[in-house]
Formats: C-alpha cells, sequence, structure tokens
C-alpha cells in the first residue's frame, strides 16, 4: 500500500438509514464519529508529556495534517448491517468507533447505535469491507 499519494487514507462513516430522526441528528452523529478516534487517543495519553501528534500513527497523522480530512458517508438499513460492518472492519485491523446515542432528544430515550466511524486508514482496506455500501 503506497503513502505517495495521500488522498489514499481517508474516514469512512456509515449511518443508519432505517431511523427516523431529524437531519441534525444524523450530522451530529457524523460529527461525532468523525472526532472520535481522535478523542480516545488523546483520553487514553492525557498524562502523557508529549505532544499529541506523537499519540497518533503515521496514517493518523497523514490523514489530519494533510489539508484533505477525506471523509465518506455511506449507509446501511438496519442496526445489524451497521454491527457487521463494525465486527468486519476489526477483524480486519481497521480503527472502527461505534456511537450510540443516549435518546435525549430523539430515539424515545432508548440508546441507539447510530454509526460507525472507520479509519482513517488506507482506502483500499476500508474499500474492501464497504465497496457494496452507497453514498448516504
Amino acid at each position: 500500500m503506497s503513502t505517495d499519494n495521500k488522498t489514499d487514507i481517508k474516514m469512512v462513516i456509515v449511518m443508519r438509514n432505517d431511523l427516523l430522526c431529524h437531519k441534525g441528528k444524523f450530522c451530529a452523529s457524523a460529527g461525532h464519529s468523525s472526532l472520535v478516534f481522535l478523542t480516545k487517543i488523546l483520553q487514553k495519553n492525557i498524562d502523557s508529556s508529549k505532544p499529541f501528534y506523537c499519540l497518533l500513527n503515521a496514517k493518523q497523522i497523514e490523514w489530519l495534517f494533510n489539508g484533505l480530512q477525506k471523509k465518506i458517508c455511506l449507509k446501511v438499513n438496519s442496526e445489524a448491517e451497521l454491527l457487521e460492518i463494525y465486527n468486519k472492519a476489526i477483524e480486519n485491523d481497521i480503527d472502527a468507533h461505534l456511537i450510540e446515542d443516549h435518546g435525549l432528544t430523539e430515539f424515545k430515550g432508548v440508546h441507539t447505535k447510530t454509526c460507525v466511524a472507520l479509519g482513517p486508514d488506507y482506502s483500499e482496506k476500508i474499500d474492501a469491507i464497504t465497496k457494496h455500501l452507497k453514498l448516504f
């Protein structure tokens, strides 16, 4: 996998298309998912004396600092499909973060899995498990 082309690294956000909620809820979930990889690294290493970029791997650094921060939003039609993508990502050593809404403003108080963020990672690695999905 070549890293010469900076567009080879991306993040994919897989959203549930079956949820009946406001567009703003989808936007908020996507926003949470795009930041969660970074916030988890920072939380895990909060006591580190190193600058935060020293806590990232090369793909994450390239994605964050190349000016592109390529993100693609795809859709699935159920929680089961969302979990399948999440589990495949974990099995394929792709950084994956599942977002669960707490139901405070929508979903009638029920915790609801809304999306999963994959990466940032090499496009071909992520595409191997998401290429069949359609754009959100």
